[in-house]
C-alpha cells in the first residue's frame, strides 16, 4: 500500500494580483468652514476704532488709546487668513492677510512714534506717514485690481477704503483736519459695507440665504 500523501498547500494569492481598492482607505473630508465669520467681526472693530481716530474722537495725545483694539484686530486676521489658506480660499486669504498687516503696520508705527523706537524726528513725522500711506494706498489699488473678478461688493468695499487713504493722505500733506475727519467719516461707510458683508455670511453659515452681493465686472 502506497503511504498517504500530504496535501500540498495552495499558495496564497500574489501581492501583484490584489485589487487595490481592497487596501485604500478612506480619503478624509477636506476641511471647511466660514473664515470671514473671525474675519469681517475683527474688521469692523478694528476698522471703527481707526476712524473714530481720524474722526477725533480721542484727542492726538491719547491716539495709542485705539491700539490695543486694532492689535487684537490684526491677531484675529492673521488667525483668519492661516484658517482661509487651510480650506483653500486664497482670495479670502489674500484680502484678510492685507488688511491684518495694515491694522499690525498701523500699531507698530504708532508705538514707534510714541516710544521713538526708530530714531524718527519730529519733523520727520509727517513725511513718515505720508509714506505709510502712500504704500497702503498702492497695496489697497492691487486688491481693487484682484476684487474686479468678485462680486461688485467687495470691490466698492476697497474702493471706500482706497478714498478713505487718498483723503487722509491729502490731510497729512496740507494739514487739514478736515480732511483728516473726511477721510475718517469715508471709512466709516467701508465698516458699514463689511457688517452688511458679515451679515450675509452669518445668514449663510445659520442655514438661511446669503445677501446679494451683485455680479463682477469682470466675467471669465
Amino acid at each position: 500500500m502506497a503511504a498517504p500523501t500530504t496535501p500540498r498547500p495552495i499558495p496564497s494569492e500574489p501581492p501583484w494580483l490584489h485589487h487595490p481598492s481592497e487596501e485604500l482607505e478612506p480619503i478624509p473630508a477636506p476641511p471647511h468652514g466660514e473664515p470671514g465669520m473671525l474675519a469681517l467681526p475683527a474688521v469692523v472693530v478694528g476698522g471703527v476704532a481707526f476712524a473714530m481716530v481720524l474722526i477725533g474722537v480721542v484727542p492726538a495725545t491719547a491716539v495709542g488709546a485705539a491700539l490695543p483694539i486694532i492689535i487684537a484686530s490684526a491677531l484675529a486676521l492673521f488667525m483668519a487668513t492661516i484658517w482661509a489658506a487651510r480650506i483653500g480660499e486664497n482670495a479670502p486669504a489674500c484680502f484678510f492677510g492685507v488688511l491684518a498687516s495694515f491694522f499690525m503696520s498701523y500699531a507698530v508705527l504708532v508705538l514707534g512714534l510714541i516710544h521713538n523706537w526708530f530714531g524718527i524726528a519730529p519733523t520727520a513725522v509727517a513725511d513718515t506717514q505720508k509714506m505709510f500711506v502712500i504704500s497702503w494706498i498702492v497695496i489697497v489699488g492691487l486688491l481693487m485690481l484682484a476684487a474686479l473678478r468678485l462680486p461688485v461688493a467687495y470691490l466698492v468695499l476697497f474702493t471706500v477704503a482706497e478714498v478713505a487713504l487718498v483723503l487722509d493722505l491729502v490731510g497729512i500733506i496740507n494739514t487739514s483736519a478736515d480732511m483728516t475727519k473726511a477721510a475718517g467719516w469715508v471709512l466709516m461707510g467701508f465698516v458699514a459695507l463689511a457688517v452688511y458683508l458679515f451679515a450675509g455670511t452669518a445668514f449663510k453659515v445659520a442655514g438661511g440665504k446669503e445677501l446679494p452681493l451683485g455680479k463682477p465686472l469682470l466675467h471669465a
